[in-house]
């Protein structure tokens, strides 16, 4: 067998983790046919078919799979290399990147990421908001370190993703100035017929509403909808409608908001997600945050009064292996 020509093999990676030639050329910026030429020769030099083709998909080997798992520990390699380098020249400073799931309200995604923060260490963030799928291939790529969501959705199997659930919490709603005087009363039948705000129909959270709605004989009247969270809180302040959040950051969407509880359930159960790329957690912020304390809805400030004293003897544990580690 011939030496691996690694240009060939980043062409592979990149069909592989899109699992479409024409996308893997469009990330690339090169032609499609130059894509399957340096495909075609690195399964020479390996002696094996990497793909099958069923219908329009492509379907990796076994050699396939254990090519790309090779493939995705070599350019992790890489990219820790290149965070080393730049680590030096921020003097110090980790970059831990972060995608976060759009259907995610910021102030639970602040609460999930605090973990990271607290650790003391020198941290640069990359924060970065897009549709679950999207964020899956960036970490995919190794573009992210970690992803935050409500789904665990796997990653393919030769990436060997692990999910890890960090949270979850029941759901509050919440209205405005004499919005919420006139609905004070028994809940749920307060929300009969109500003005709603409501995220859009696609989100996990609004299919557990509708669920809930139906379960519990109300039909609300639905005022909007909306894909950004906080786009919905806002419009919400101004009194028109009630709207639902998650309990988790109850504390906080009141005061940033200055609204009112009207009510809440626990029989709404959204959960929350951390998934990285592999079993090794080789970063303390990814570590902190997929780590911590599982989040409940009986909070101090959006953190869980058991956890407090847990989360400070973890951040304590880290700082002292990023130590060593220096």
């Amino acid at each position: 067998m011939q030496g691996i020509n690694y240009h060939h093999l980043q062409y592979f990676w990149e069909v592989a983790r899109l699992r479409n030639i024409s996308k893997a050329a469009r990330q690339l910026g090169v032609a499609q046919p130059t894509v399957s030429a340096q495909i075609k020769a690195l399964e020479t030099s390996l002696g094996g078919d990497l793909f099958i083709r069923t219908g329009r998909n492509l379907v990796l080997t076994d050699l396939g799979k254990t090519v790309f798992e090779y493939a995705a520990e070599i350019f992790s390699l890489g990219n820790e290399l290149q965070e080393a380098v730049a680590s030096r020249k921020t003097g110090g400073a980790q970059r831990l990147r972060i995608g976060i799931a759009d259907a995610m309200p910021k102030l639970v995604a602040h609460v999930l990421i605090r973990p990271a923060i607290a650790l003391g260490i020198p941290l640069h963030l990359f924060v970065k908001e897009d549709r679950h799928d999207r964020l899956m291939d960036e970490l995919a790529s190794q573009h992210l370190d970690i992803v935050l969501t409500h789904e665990p959705a796997p990653l393919p199997n030769a990436l060997k993703g692990q999910s890890y659930a960090i949270g979850e919490s029941g759901v509050s709603f919440f209205a405005a100035g004499e919005l919420a005087k006139r609905l004070k009363g028994a809940f749920p039948q307060n929300l009969h017929e109500a003005p709603l705000y409501l995220p859009t129909p696609e989100t996990s959270l609004r299919k557990s509403l509708d669920v809930w709605f139906a379960q519990q004989g109300i039909r609300p009247h639905i005022a909007g909808e909306f894909s950004d969270n906080s786009l919905l809180k806002t419009f919400g302040q101004g009194g028109t409608a009630v709207f639902p959040s998650l309990t988790l950051v109850e504390s906080q969407v009141i005061r940033q908001y200055r609204v009112r509880v009207i009510g809440r359930t626990d029989q709404i159960r959204e959960k929350l997600f951390a998934i990285t790329s592999g079993k090794r957690l080789n970063q303390p912020g990814v570590e902190a945050i997929c780590k911590q304390p599982r989040l409940l809805p009986d909070l101090v400030d959006g953190m869980p009064i058991s956890d407090i004293g847990v989360l400070k003897q973890i951040a304590k544990r880290l700082r002292g292996r990023n130590a060593r580690r220096k």
